[in-house]
């Protein structure tokens, strides 16, 4: 009896797809992976974040990271996960400088690119985490700011609203919570192994992301703080 061939998600993104920041569970990519590891008839994940990207490396990459991944003759992954647009949003020089890539570039590409991925398979588009303003700039040169970080939040849910993809905020759910601040690392910007694991808790009760594998919504009591 052949077993049936599961369906396989590409994650497409930056540091945060990677795991920066989180060195005993590898960041809430790795930790959805490993859940999804365990459960039977759940999909196949590849994380394939790199520290920097943008939405114009991931644009650049992604077809060649799709189209050899399908693991099978002829076959590409069912899905595409897209968890990037923090790094467009930081400011080059100087808190007042220009952004990595302008907001009307930025909502444009990911237009584009979406059009290019559904066209391919089905995506789904993750929402941006908070940054600490008081520790910028991060590698002397970089100033993220919250503001921006909305904003380019908002260009992301607008891109995905008219091309009906679905996309999960998460900017304004994490800073509702006091401790927000402690889930992030010295540098201001990258998550540490607790903002992960509010990330990874998210993500894993995310109504689109468990229709699209086909598993049960998970009845967890896990609490998100």
């Amino acid at each position: 009896m052949s077993l049936p061939i599961p369906r396989k998600l590409i994650v497409l993104g930056d540091s945060g797809v990677y795991g920066w920041g989180d060195p005993e569970e590898g960041g809430w990519c790795e930790r959805l992976r490993r859940h999804w590891m365990g459960l039977p008839g759940a999909p196949v994940l590849y994380p394939l974040g790199v520290r920097g990207d943008g939405l114009e490396r991931v644009a650049a990459r992604w077809h060649q990271e799709v189209s050899c991944r399908g693991e099978l003759r002829r076959q590409l992954p069912q899905g595409v996960l897209l968890a990037m647009g923090l790094n467009d949003s930081a400011r080059v020089g100087r808190a007042d400088g220009r952004p990595q890539l302008d907001a009307d570039g930025f909502l444009f590409g990911l237009q584009q690119l979406l059009g290019q991925i559904r066209a391919v398979a089905p995506v789904m588009v993750l929402g941006l985490t908070p940054v600490y303003e008081q520790a910028m700039p991060y590698a002397d040169v970089l100033w993220y700011g919250l503001e921006a970080v909305r904003h380019y939040e908002r260009l992301l849910e607008e891109a995905c609203l008219g091309a009906d993809v679905p996309f999960l905020p998460l900017l304004d759910g994490l800073l509702a919570d006091p401790a927000w601040l402690q889930w992030l690392g010295p540098d201001g910007l990258h998550l540490n192994g607790e903002g992960h694991r509010q990330v990874y808790e998210r993500v894993r009760h995310w109504p689109a992301l468990l229709s699209w594998a086909d598993l049960q919504p998970l009845h967890s009591t896990t609490p998100l703080a």
